[in-house]
């Protein structure tokens, strides 16, 4: 039975760091991102429906699409075909 009781804090501790990750993996719709954006717009002083705070909000989008573009080419291997064959040899 003491086994099971030093095995709880164990788990305790595993369950912990597992809830403690999940909580770290969040994806922020299009509207949070916006809102996000406009936030640091506005922290940097731009003027909210300013036509510097939409060149603003452009440079941070174009920013995170060359971000995701540099990222995804760092990682060739999943964007060039693979071909894996084994020849196989006909007796005559």
């Amino acid at each position: 039975m003491s086994r099971n009781i030093t095995s709880l804090p164990k788990l305790s501790l595993v369950a912990g760091l597992f809830a403690i990750t999940l909580a770290g993996c969040t994806t922020l719709t299009p509207e949070q991102q916006r809102a996000e954006d406009e936030k640091t717009c506005l922290s940097y002083g731009f003027k909210p429906k300013s036509e510097a705070m939409s060149n603003c909000l452009l440079q941070i989008h174009l920013d995170r699409r060359a971000d995701i573009r540099a990222w995804q080419n760092d990682r060739p291997q999943f964007s060039t075909p693979m071909v894996i064959y084994q020849p196989v040899i006909v007796p005559r």
